[in-house]
């Protein structure tokens, strides 16, 4: 491109930037879609596994996305906010249920989750009536919770105390620089220090 344009000599006028950004973005939309839909071109053949993924914004708001997965890769379906019925067994069985009827229960094989309370009732309320499913708990998720569990025992629990207090100092001072507002970065880091820790517990307690 930068040989073109040389070639060109004076006078050269480049497009503007809203006019680069416009057919750029048409471009990858395109690719994108054209990606998406070799995909579920294949669902049929292998059957899909429906993936729910919650997360919280910084305005506090429950946040669901669900994506499609199979072994030629994952698709993102949608988001949802489900602030007002995240707590619900029945209103998150009717939600995942919408999914998988938007899907096509006949090439649903599974749903994933997190292995929270709520989500466990509901996937017991989905099996129930789709029997054609199962439902799987989120591998990352139990992995977590086994962790919170290891930083709760007595012969852990002075390590890890030490260890946050390091990851924190380290957390901060490295976003601070970027603008982040500190008692809102420490907020994040101390809600994922547990997990991170865990790993370096058994260094930290031979050096404590």
């Amino acid at each position: 491109m930068c040989r073109a344009i040389g070639n060109y000599g004076w006078g050269f006028m480049p497009l503007s930037a809203y006019e680069l950004s416009h057919w750029i973005l048409d471009e990858e939309v395109k690719t994108n879609e054209k990606l998406v839909e070799e995909v579920k071109s294949t669902w049929t053949q292998t059957g899909v596994s429906i993936l729910s993924d919650g997360w919280k914004n910084m305005h506090g708001r429950q946040l669901i996305n669900f994506l499609v997965n199979n072994p030629y890769g994952t698709v993102f379906l949608k988001s949802v906010d489900a602030s007002a019925h995240v707590k619900d067994a029945r209103m998150l069985c009717k939600l995942l249920d919408g999914v998988v009827e938007e899907v096509g229960e006949d090439i649903v094989t599974q749903v994933v989750t997190d292995n929270a309370s709520n989500y466990k009732a509901a996937s017991k309320l989905l099996m129930a009536k789709r029997h054609r499913l199962w439902w799987t708990p989120c591998v990352a998720h139990c992995i977590d919770l086994i962790f919170e569990k290891i930083g709760e025992l007595p012969q852990h629990k002075n390590a890890l105390a030490k260890a946050k207090t390091i990851s924190d100092s380290l957390y901060i001072q490295s976003r601070m620089g970027t603008g982040f507002d500190a008692t809102n970065v420490k907020k994040r880091s101390c809600s994922s220090s547990c997990h991170k820790i865990c790993y370096g517990i058994p260094y930290v307690a031979k050096h404590a």
